[in-house]
């Protein structure tokens, strides 16, 4: 390849870096967006102008054909669907990266052209992490659209097994690197490391998917930077390294909001169906249910409302008329933020992009940690489909699988106003204790119909 090529990839790395930069910030999102594409932009021109390349037609039919699809999806994937599509972008992505991996070994085993021991060891990592990602990514996404259910998938030495498959990758790819000749270990390789992804994610509960999805996410980006020593390309190799250092850096952050380890997260099978029934201990125990009227009432009296969306609000799409319920609130004079905790959703982000989408101010977005400290001078803190972000268990409950995640202080609110379906647990499968203490408002019903009522209750 030539200096102009060389060039040319050095600044389409730039721009990845800069686009990353810029991701930070819900300001300069949008151009860190398109910097990122254009980058991207720039790498492929470059890779596909390659004097190797003689025949583009299978090019441009992939270019077709993938473009219609993500013109499709983009305009039909609701935006409480994203979690599911991230995740099956990721299984793409590693799915991709193994395809062309093995395409690269078809050609070298040709004997036309030299190998070296890195590139073969490459090889077999490419294998092995996106064959991993491409199952995992799937299952996660099964998990998520509702195909399977959410609760962890748990049987008998389940670690062990996936030891002793991860341990038996390893051993063919020795058998691999020692004589790249046999292609009987890479076709071993690729079958375990497809059921590995199984077996990896299906015992994760609904409740860890944001730390998942991250995790995914990283896993395409490492298989990403592996098929860039494989075919010698260092923009794939630093594109793949950021999206790879990125998702760990994530799936640190998402471990760290609910104060508990990787391993723990992969390994201990929290969680449990979202439609979960309540045990009969806790059918006895005393809600106060109150009517829409009431709820407006107090909201239209409160100085100050810190509101809360959880998974039930993207569930019910309601973003859009909450925004409205908020916009009445400011109106009438009543200090209106939004509470954002992160893993409140089924991605991290999620309760973001679904506010952006309605157009809701991002000054009024506040971190856990900037806004914990303000309910107990609020008035109201109105919890939309939260649960497991908003339970006290997680303080003093030792035998919870909440105990130690940081949440979010809506117990300490003058009033905690809850909209709900039902009393069901939320995806670790504990009871929420918020919802029986006196100071609650249980407002049972679809958020979306409930809070459209209370829009309309105000609006009088």
């Amino acid at each position: 390849m030539d200096v102009f090529a060389h060039l040319a990839y050095l600044v389409a790395a730039v721009l990845f870096i800069l686009g990353l930069k810029l991701l930070s910030s819900p300001k300069t999102a949008q151009r860190g967006n398109f910097l990122g594409a254009l980058g991207m932009l720039l790498a492929v021109l470059v890779t596909l102008t390659n004097k190797e390349i003689l025949d583009f037609s299978y090019i441009i039919a992939g270019l077709v054909i993938g473009g219609t699809i993500g013109a499709v999806i983009a305009k039909k994937v609701q935006m409480t669907a994203m979690p599911q599509m991230v995740g099956m972008l990721n299984g793409f992505g590693g799915g991709a990266s193994a395809l062309v991996a093995y395409a690269e070994y078809l050609r070298i085993s040709t004997g036309t052209t030299a190998t070296t021991i890195d590139s073969l060891i490459a090889l077999v990592l490419t294998l092995l992490v996106g064959s991993v990602t491409f199952t995992g990514s799937m299952i996660a996404f099964a998990k998520l659209k509702g195909i399977m259910r959410g609760a962890p998938v748990l049987y008998f030495f389940q670690k062990q097994i996936n030891a002793l498959m991860l341990l038996a990758v390893l051993v063919l790819g020795v058998i691999f690197i020692v004589d790249p000749t046999q292609s009987y270990p890479l076709l071993t390789i690729v079958g375990i490391s497809l059921v590995l992804g199984v077996t990896s994610v299906i015992p994760i509960g609904g409740a860890d998917m944001p730390v998942v999805i991250s995790l995914l996410n990283s896993y395409s980006g490492i298989a990403a930077a592996a098929t860039g020593f494989v075919l010698s390309n260092n923009v794939l190799i630093v594109s793949g390294t950021l999206v790879g250092s990125a998702g760990l850096i994530l799936t640190n952050i998402m471990c760290k909001a609910m104060n508990r380890s990787l391993g723990n997260v992969l390994f201990a099978g929290v969680g449990t169906d979202y439609e979960a029934s309540v045990d009969a201990s806790v059918e006895q125990r005393t809600v106060i249910r109150y009517t829409p009227e009431d709820a407006s009432f107090m909201l239209e009296n409160a100085q100050s409302v810190i509101i809360v969306p959880g998974y039930g609000l993207a569930v019910a799409q309601a973003q859009h008329i909450l925004h409205d319920l908020a916009a009445i609130l400011m109106t009438n004079g009543t200090t209106v933020r939004y509470a954002i905790h992160p893993v409140a959703g089924r991605m991290p982000g999620h309760m973001n992009v679904l506010l952006a989408e309605a157009n809701v101010p991002y000054d009024l977005l506040f971190e856990m940690d900037q806004i914990n400290d303000d309910f107990q001078n609020t008035d109201v803190a109105l919890i939309i489909g939260a649960n497991d972000v908003v339970n006290p268990a997680a303080r003093y409950k030792k035998d919870s699988p909440l105990y130690g995640m940081p949440i979010l202080n809506v117990d300490y609110a003058k009033t905690a106003m809850v909209c709900k379906r039902s009393l069901n647990p939320g995806f670790a499968g504990e009871d929420n204790e918020l919802f029986y203490e006196k100071k609650t408002m249980m407002v049972f019903g679809d958020a979306k119909a409930t809070v459209t009522n209370l829009v309309q209750l105000l609006k009088k």
